[in-house]
């Protein structure tokens, strides 16, 4: 069976309480088992170990991870004169293009009233520019002026430095394995 393929075998005599499904996968040639019950929980959540709460909670490594990502990163910028308000503002301007501030609100991971202070700001110095949208003309957009994206190419590479400090000795498999978890976790968390 290719790496990463399930095959269910239903195997409701494995207990009496619930109907119980058995996946098992093959991860190179180790072959795990895992049982999911009908609401698709599985047996092998991890046990935290309270006593080393730090060391074994994974949202306590994101958020040191996220802190010290942007002590990095607000040093590296301090001399093109942005903060990290302004640095996830023009980021999310330069992937989107035009964006209204609730979607840049949304794309930053920023409250929406942090956010329209930071957006007006950047229109006070020159850094964007709003019309209203085309298809709903309630909605203002906002969009990366010449002097804007001039200073996210500059923010930009001192980002890229961090990345490749960092990242220096992964390989490109590596990162697009973190992201796809990253990614698949936040979705879960966005459903609570």
């Amino acid at each position: 069976m290719p790496v990463g393929q399930f095959r269910n075998l239903h195997a409701s005599s494995l207990t009496t309480s619930k109907i119980t499904s058995i996946f098992t996968f093959q991860k190179g040639a180790q072959m795990n088992i895992v049982r999911r019950n009908l609401i698709g929980r599985t047996d092998r959540v991890p046990e935290i170990d309270e006593a080393e709460f730090k060391k074994s909670w994974p949202f306590y490594w994101v958020s040191q991870i996220n802190a010290a990502y942007e002590n990095a990163l607000e040093r590296r910028l301090k001399h093109l004169g942005i903060d990290i308000a302004r640095w996830r503002a023009l980021m999310s301007l330069y992937d989107d293009g035009y964006l209204s501030v609730s979607e840049i609100s949304e794309h930053s991971a920023q409250k929406l009233n942090t956010t329209t202070k930071v957006v007006q700001r950047m229109v006070k110095d020159g850094l964007v520019t709003t019309r209203v949208r085309p298809t709903d003309r309630r909605v203002t957009e906002v969009n990366l002026s010449e002097k804007g994206e001039n200073l996210r190419r500059e923010a930009f590479k001192e980002a890229q430095a961090i990345y490749n400090l960092v990242f220096d000795g992964q390989s490109e498999k590596d990162v697009e394995t973190l992201n796809a978890e990253l990614s698949r976790l936040h979705e879960r968390l966005k459903k609570l």
